[in-house]
């Protein structure tokens, strides 16, 4: 079986079951004919740009494709018919889950704020909410979802779980409508998918309780931003947004001078937690693909 790593087979720490030929490409440059030709699994670069989903149609026998990212909304139209596509679920579960545990906590404890006193000199003392007694609302309870709950496990608050659809203990998305009012921290964690795509519009931000905190490190398009930004600009709402649209935020955009918002750039997954945690996905994806084994993290339908 020919596979295609972003990296020398040796740096996976592990030695490759038999029965396994690896080319090496980084995403950069153009993928030679004759590597693409032989390629059956394809292990995506995680940077890049469309090169790296435009290849997949120059391998004929190209059988498995395997990203290193939890989100498959940008290549899943690339994935020709037939090919199985995996994700990286797990892999990015802690790094992004403290990055939500970040933003929740130097957004309700003003930490830009009190950043921008000090670089003026200002001692600006306030009195700001906490997060103790609020109710964290976690929109999309997959496994980043969860990692979100298990670290919010000792901040003394009550969790409210939504997922696409309703099952022990978790709300579908359905009763978002009578959920939204009684929380204080809106976390988006959702995949991007038809359902989940302006999921957060006007009538989503009007049923927020007045002064809660919407996060996002989903994806940009999950939230309206023109429905956003006249909730931040009254003060009604606030925001820590990982993730924009569009994406990167060009120039000049409202959303760089818009208050009662911190934004971050698109960082959820970069920690060095994720290389060792990708690797340790790949040795194991590779293994069951030359045992004959059904892989990991088959995505079924949009994610």
């Amino acid at each position: 079986m020919q596979v295609l790593l972003p990296f020398p087979a040796d740096e996976l720490g592990h030695p490759l079951p038999s029965g396994l030929e690896v080319d090496v490409w980084d995403g950069a440059g153009t993928l030679a004919d004759e590597v693409a030709a032989r390629t059956e699994v394809y292990v995506v670069p995680y940077v890049g740009g469309r090169d790296r989903y435009a290849a997949m149609a120059r391998m004929p026998r190209l059988a498995v494709v395997q990203t290193l990212t939890a989100g498959v909304d940008s290549i899943l139209p690339r994935i020709p018919e037939g090919v199985v596509l995996c994700n990286a679920r797990g892999v990015h579960d802690s790094s992004t889950a403290e990055l939500v545990l970040a933003l929740v906590l130097a957004s309700t404890r003003g930490i830009p704020r009190f950043v921008r006193a000090a670089d003026e000199g200002r001692w600006d003392q306030a009195f700001l909410r906490g997060l103790a007694d609020s109710t964290v609302l976690i929109v999309g309870h997959g496994s980043i979802g969860q990692a979100v709950e298990r670290r919010l496990s000792g901040f003394e608050v009550d969790v409210v779980r939504v997922a696409r659809e309703s099952r022990d203990g978790v709300h579908g998305i359905e009763e978002l409508p009578e959920l939204l009012p009684g929380a204080d921290v809106v976390v988006l964690t959702v995949p991007m998918t038809q359902q989940t795509a302006g999921l957060v519009d006007a009538r989503f931000l009007s049923l927020m309780k007045d002064g809660a905190l919407l996060v996002n490190v989903a994806r940009g398009a999950v939230v309206r931003t023109d429905d956003l930004l006249p909730e931040l600009a009254s003060g009604r709402l606030h925001a820590a947004l990982d993730v924009t649209d569009p994406e990167p935020l060009p120039p000049g955009h409202p959303l760089w001078s818009a208050p009662n918002l911190l934004l971050t750039p698109h960082v959820g997954g970069g920690t060095d937690a994720f290389m060792p945690r990708a690797k340790a996905l790949l040795v194991e994806q590779l293994g069951r693909l030359a045992r004959g084994e059904r892989p990991l993290n088959v995505v079924d339908g949009e994610y």
